[in-house]
Protein backbone atom coordinates (compact mmCIF):
# COMPACT_ATOMS: atom_id res chain seq x y z
CA UNK A 1 0.00 0.00 0.00
CA UNK A 2 2.83 2.37 0.90
CA UNK A 3 4.49 1.72 -2.50
CA UNK A 4 1.25 2.43 -4.36
CA UNK A 5 0.76 5.67 -2.44
CA UNK A 6 4.35 6.75 -3.21
CA UNK A 7 3.81 5.98 -6.90
CA UNK A 8 0.60 8.04 -7.03
CA UNK A 9 2.29 10.99 -5.33
CA UNK A 10 5.24 10.78 -7.75
CA UNK A 11 2.97 10.72 -10.80
CA UNK A 12 0.90 13.66 -9.54
CA UNK A 13 4.02 15.67 -8.73
CA UNK A 14 5.60 15.08 -12.13
CA UNK A 15 2.35 16.06 -13.86
CA UNK A 16 2.35 19.34 -11.96
CA UNK A 17 5.95 20.03 -12.90
CA UNK A 18 5.47 19.53 -16.64
CA UNK A 19 2.08 21.16 -17.02
CA UNK A 20 2.30 24.73 -18.17
CA UNK A 21 0.16 27.30 -16.40
CA UNK A 22 -2.32 29.35 -18.40
CA UNK A 23 -1.77 33.03 -19.09
CA UNK A 24 1.98 33.14 -18.43
CA UNK A 25 3.11 36.74 -18.68
CA UNK A 26 6.61 37.94 -19.48
CA UNK A 27 8.07 41.44 -19.58
CA UNK A 28 10.10 42.49 -22.60
CA UNK A 29 13.20 44.70 -22.45
CA UNK A 30 11.03 47.74 -23.21
CA UNK A 31 8.84 46.87 -20.17
CA UNK A 32 5.94 45.77 -22.41
CA UNK A 33 4.12 42.77 -20.99
CA UNK A 34 2.98 39.93 -23.26
CA UNK A 35 1.38 36.55 -22.75
CA UNK A 36 3.15 33.39 -23.93
CA UNK A 37 1.99 29.79 -24.08
CA UNK A 38 -1.49 28.48 -23.39
CA UNK A 39 -3.98 31.24 -22.70
CA UNK A 40 -7.71 31.68 -22.25
CA UNK A 41 -10.20 34.53 -22.31
CA UNK A 42 -9.49 35.26 -18.65
CA UNK A 43 -5.88 36.09 -19.55
CA UNK A 44 -6.97 38.37 -22.37
CA UNK A 45 -9.28 40.28 -20.03
CA UNK A 46 -6.53 41.03 -17.49
CA UNK A 47 -5.85 44.73 -17.04
CA UNK A 48 -2.80 44.73 -19.36
CA UNK A 49 -4.78 43.38 -22.33
CA UNK A 50 -8.40 44.21 -21.48
CA UNK A 51 -8.41 47.67 -23.10
CA UNK A 52 -7.88 46.38 -26.63
CA UNK A 53 -9.65 43.07 -26.00
CA UNK A 54 -12.89 44.57 -24.68
CA UNK A 55 -13.00 47.35 -27.26
CA UNK A 56 -12.62 44.94 -30.19
CA UNK A 57 -15.03 42.45 -28.61
CA UNK A 58 -17.76 45.02 -27.86
CA UNK A 59 -17.45 47.02 -31.08
CA UNK A 60 -17.76 44.01 -33.36
CA UNK A 61 -21.20 43.58 -34.97
CA UNK A 62 -21.97 39.92 -35.48
CA UNK A 63 -23.37 38.51 -38.72
CA UNK A 64 -25.97 36.51 -36.81
CA UNK A 65 -27.59 34.88 -39.86
CA UNK A 66 -24.25 33.45 -41.04
CA UNK A 67 -23.45 32.26 -37.52
CA UNK A 68 -26.81 30.50 -37.45
CA UNK A 69 -25.85 28.75 -40.71
CA UNK A 70 -22.73 27.16 -39.19
CA UNK A 71 -23.20 27.05 -35.41
CA UNK A 72 -24.54 23.50 -35.22
CA UNK A 73 -21.85 22.06 -37.53
CA UNK A 74 -19.04 24.03 -35.88
CA UNK A 75 -19.46 22.14 -32.61
CA UNK A 76 -18.06 18.99 -34.28
CA UNK A 77 -14.71 20.78 -34.82
CA UNK A 78 -11.76 21.62 -32.59
CA UNK A 79 -10.13 25.03 -33.01
CA UNK A 80 -6.59 26.21 -32.22
CA UNK A 81 -5.73 29.88 -32.22
CA UNK A 82 -2.13 31.07 -32.37
CA UNK A 83 -1.84 34.76 -31.61
CA UNK A 84 0.47 37.43 -30.28
CA UNK A 85 -0.72 39.82 -27.59
CA UNK A 86 1.81 42.19 -29.20
CA UNK A 87 0.28 41.86 -32.69
CA UNK A 88 -2.25 44.35 -34.07
CA UNK A 89 -4.05 41.77 -36.22
CA UNK A 90 -4.36 39.41 -33.23
CA UNK A 91 -5.66 42.21 -31.03
CA UNK A 92 -8.37 42.93 -33.60
CA UNK A 93 -9.36 39.46 -34.85
CA UNK A 94 -9.15 37.24 -31.75
CA UNK A 95 -11.71 39.17 -29.64
CA UNK A 96 -14.07 39.15 -32.63
CA UNK A 97 -13.53 35.42 -33.18
CA UNK A 98 -14.21 34.64 -29.52
CA UNK A 99 -17.41 36.70 -29.66
CA UNK A 100 -18.51 34.64 -32.69
CA UNK A 101 -17.71 31.36 -30.89
CA UNK A 102 -19.68 32.43 -27.83
CA UNK A 103 -22.67 33.46 -29.93
CA UNK A 104 -22.49 30.12 -31.79
CA UNK A 105 -22.39 28.34 -28.39
CA UNK A 106 -19.14 26.62 -29.38
CA UNK A 107 -17.96 24.21 -26.63
CA UNK A 108 -15.08 26.06 -24.94
CA UNK A 109 -13.30 22.76 -24.17
CA UNK A 110 -12.78 22.34 -27.94
CA UNK A 111 -10.83 25.61 -28.15
CA UNK A 112 -7.11 25.93 -27.52
CA UNK A 113 -5.42 29.33 -27.59
CA UNK A 114 -1.66 29.82 -27.65
CA UNK A 115 0.16 33.14 -27.39
CA UNK A 116 3.48 33.23 -29.20
CA UNK A 117 6.54 35.26 -28.31
CA UNK A 118 7.91 38.31 -30.14
CA UNK A 119 11.51 38.22 -28.88
CA UNK A 120 14.14 37.58 -31.56
CA UNK A 121 15.30 34.16 -30.35
CA UNK A 122 11.74 33.00 -29.59
CA UNK A 123 9.85 34.70 -32.41
CA UNK A 124 6.42 33.12 -32.96
CA UNK A 125 7.23 30.30 -30.55
CA UNK A 126 5.56 29.25 -27.32
CA UNK A 127 7.32 27.89 -24.21
CA UNK A 128 6.08 24.32 -24.79
CA UNK A 129 6.23 24.47 -28.60
CA UNK A 130 2.54 23.95 -29.41
CA UNK A 131 3.29 25.58 -32.78
CA UNK A 132 5.90 22.96 -33.72
CA UNK A 133 5.29 21.54 -37.20
CA UNK A 134 2.25 23.76 -37.87
CA UNK A 135 4.02 26.45 -39.93
CA UNK A 136 2.78 29.38 -37.89
CA UNK A 137 4.28 32.17 -39.97
CA UNK A 138 1.69 34.88 -39.32
CA UNK A 139 -0.64 35.60 -36.44
CA UNK A 140 -3.35 35.18 -35.71
CA UNK A 141 -3.62 31.75 -37.27
CA UNK A 142 -6.91 30.00 -36.54
CA UNK A 143 -6.83 26.28 -37.34
CA UNK A 144 -9.94 24.12 -37.69
CA UNK A 145 -9.66 20.39 -36.94
CA UNK A 146 -12.15 17.60 -37.52
CA UNK A 147 -11.51 14.04 -36.37
CA UNK A 148 -7.98 15.03 -35.36
CA UNK A 149 -7.02 16.34 -38.81
CA UNK A 150 -6.55 19.91 -39.93
CA UNK A 151 -9.35 20.98 -42.26
CA UNK A 152 -8.27 24.56 -42.97
CA UNK A 153 -7.13 27.79 -41.35
CA UNK A 154 -7.69 31.52 -41.33
CA UNK A 155 -4.37 33.35 -41.45
CA UNK A 156 -3.96 36.90 -40.12
CA UNK A 157 -7.15 38.37 -41.62
CA UNK A 158 -10.26 36.81 -43.16
CA UNK A 159 -10.86 36.88 -46.91
CA UNK A 160 -14.40 38.26 -46.48
CA UNK A 161 -15.50 38.29 -42.84
CA UNK A 162 -14.73 35.88 -40.03
CA UNK A 163 -18.28 34.52 -40.18
CA UNK A 164 -18.28 34.00 -43.95
CA UNK A 165 -14.81 32.44 -43.89
CA UNK A 166 -15.83 30.07 -41.09
CA UNK A 167 -18.92 29.07 -43.08
CA UNK A 168 -16.81 28.35 -46.18
CA UNK A 169 -14.46 26.17 -44.13
CA UNK A 170 -17.28 24.32 -42.33
CA UNK A 171 -19.18 23.76 -45.58
CA UNK A 172 -16.05 22.24 -47.14
CA UNK A 173 -15.73 24.84 -49.88
CA UNK A 174 -12.36 25.36 -51.52
CA UNK A 175 -11.21 28.02 -49.10
CA UNK A 176 -7.70 29.42 -49.49
CA UNK A 177 -6.55 31.53 -46.54
CA UNK A 178 -5.94 35.18 -47.38
CA UNK A 179 -2.25 35.25 -46.47
CA UNK A 180 -1.51 31.71 -47.67
CA UNK A 181 -1.93 32.85 -51.26
CA UNK A 182 1.39 34.66 -51.07
CA UNK A 183 3.26 32.05 -49.02
CA UNK A 184 5.19 29.16 -50.50
CA UNK A 185 5.65 26.04 -48.36
CA UNK A 186 8.67 24.16 -49.70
Amino acid sequence: MKTLLSFIIAVCSSTLLISQPYNQEITLNNNQKILVGKINKTGLTQSTYNTWFQENYDDYTLDESTILDFSEKLSSYHVKIFMGTWCGDSKREVPRFLKILEHAKFPIEKLQMVAVDVRKNFYKKSPTEEEWGLQILRVPTIIFYKNGREVNRIIETPNKTLEKDILEIIDGNSYVPNKAKSLHFD
